[in-house]
């Protein structure tokens, strides 16, 4: 009798694991909608001890609310932040589904929105059709080889790609300097390091210029929608997927099943800066027009938190990039409507971050959100 419980419990776990939709769906929706709403309870909580009032609070939170989706123009805003944080986040959760620690999707920004600049310009007669393109894959191109270099180094002397890619990022700053003052690169007749801009057969088409020429959602959501769809078949439904991720779950298993692990690793560094390269080429080519210091404005860093909160899942990762990019969008309307400081969006961006990186925590507080729960174990003999 003493065994009953414990042949229950084995039964129960190897039921889940043949099953996992239930448990996934909960990981992948249901704890970050519980994170975001207490995120949303401690930022009012936050305004509170900083001396803001209820009204202005309140007004805080439907100015955020109206500034993400409130009108055509913040659902534009929206998407056009969410675009390139969704394709490094979909780089960075390859990355982490293959047990790597990828760090520099920031200097993979950099690397692949400088050669789409450059592909741009230097093609100032070419068609759309073929500049465009051309220009979206040397972007990609060049955060796969930025990003193979640390996953060379990961397979060939054991470096972490923690530290490499941290180290990568660095120097990404300033090679992106020094070019940015080549003759060939910068803009004539400025001082200041600019480059050249792209020109209009080179630049991601806006969908809704013909309603409003201020409406800057561009052709770069349907890149991001054909990536999500790629990866997912990538890492599910194909066999290199598998090897990546098996990779990730057991590493001495998968060599002794023959799969090589050096070569796994540099092929998932580098498909995860070819992702980051395209949110690179996207912001130069979809909204800058060209490259300055600087111009991936922490875009890779915030992929880190968009992987995470998404559980390295494309379609996890779509919406964690939909809502960050809603609280950008969102938090620019606040700070104009409420007067509250748009610092308070990284608290809230934290906050979320903090919950999601807890699940039992959130399990905790609001266990009546899971059925996981006792009741649904069954009663104890």
């Amino acid at each position: 009798m003493s065994d009953a419980p414990k042949l229950d419990d084995l039964s129960r776990k190897l039921l889940e694991r043949a099953a996992p939709g239930r448990a996934q769906f909960e990981d992948l929706v249901v704890v970050p909608v519980f994170a975001v709403i207490v995120a949303l309870i401690l930022g009012a909580l936050t305004m509170l001890a900083t001396d803001v009032d209820l009204p202005t609070i309140g007004r805080s939170y439907v100015a955020l609310l109206q500034g993400s989706v409130g009108s055509l123009n913040a659902i534009s805003e929206t998407l056009t932040a969410a675009a390139p944080l969704v394709l490094a986040g979909l780089g960075l959760a390859l990355g982490f589904r293959t047990g790597l620690l990828n760090i520099g999707a920031e200097g993979q920004i950099l690397m692949g929105g400088m050669a789409a600049v450059i592909v741009g310009f230097s093609f100032p007669g070419a068609p759309f059709v073929l500049l465009m393109p051309a220009c979206l894959i040397a972007g990609a191109l060049a955060g796969a080889a930025y990003a193979s270099i640390a996953g060379y180094l990961r397979a060939a002397t054991g470096a972490h790609e923690v530290i490499s890619t941290i180290m990568l990022n660095l120097i990404s700053y300033r090679l992106i300097d020094y070019l940015l003052r080549q003759p060939w690169i910068q803009k004539e007749g400025r001082a200041d390091p600019i480059s050249k801009s792209v020109p209009d057969s080179a630049e991601l088409p806006r969908l809704l210029e013909w309603i409003d020429p201020n409406l800057r959602v561009h052709a770069g959501v349907f890149l991001v929608l054909i990536a999500v769809l790629v990866v997912y078949w990538v890492l599910f439904r194909s066999k290199i997927g598998f090897e990546f991720r098996a990779s990730g779950e057991s590493p001495d298993a998968a060599r002794y099943a023959g799969i090589r692990s050096g070569l796994i690793i540099v092929a998932a560094m580098a498909a995860a800066g070819a992702l980051a390269g395209l949110a690179g080429a996207n912001q130069v080519l979809g909204v800058l027009g060209r490259a300055t210091p600087g111009f991936s404005a922490g875009i890779g860093f915030d992929a880190i938190a968009v992987a995470l909160m998404g559980r390295s899942h494309p379609f996890g990762v779509l919406l964690a990039g939909l809502l960050f990019g809603a609280l950008e969008a969102g938090g620019r309307q606040m700070q104009v409507d409420a007067g509250v400081s748009i610092d308070l969006i990284g608290i809230i961006q934290a906050l979320i971050i903090v919950f999601i990186a807890a699940p039992l925590l959130v399990r905790a507080i609001f266990p009546w959100g899971f059925r996981g729960s006792d009741k649904a174990k069954g009663p104890t003999p």
